[in-house]
């Protein structure tokens, strides 16, 4: 049998009150995925540009969508953008995408006709 301190207690219940950075909510988000040179990755949607990866940096944890060739606009030799949703947990303060938990491309007529996306310039 363990024993378990009363200030170990008090932790754990203050964890699961106040909330754990590390306990992160998932979210189904929609909108650009670009990915305009190696390792850079972004998601554009009707919130936030939301950083998935940075070249020599923060990368998040799980795959990206996998596009076809009417999905994907090329824009520097193989790297581009497309339309996407991922089911993902991001830390809402620094709008970095912490673990992709699935992702679908989607067809880019999707993203095209929300007029809510439009303020990103992608065409």
């Amino acid at each position: 049998m363990y024993k378990i301190s009363f200030g170990c207690l008090l932790l754990i219940a203050a964890t699961f009150v106040n909330g754990s950075a590390d306990i992160q909510k998932s979210e189904m988000r929609c909108g650009w995925f670009s990915n305009p040179t190696p390792a850079n990755a972004s998601l554009h949607d009707r919130d936030a540009e939301w950083i998935i990866g940075v070249q020599g940096g923060h990368q998040a944890e799980g795959d990206w969508p996998e596009f076809g060739p009417k999905q994907w606009i090329e824009t520097n030799v193989h790297y581009g953008y497309g339309c996407a949703c991922l089911k993902v947990q991001v830390d809402p303060e620094t709008h970095r995408v912490i673990e992709i938990e699935s992702a679908k491309a989607r067809p880019l007529s999707a993203c095209r006709s929300d007029r809510k996306l439009k303020r990103w310039g992608f065409k």
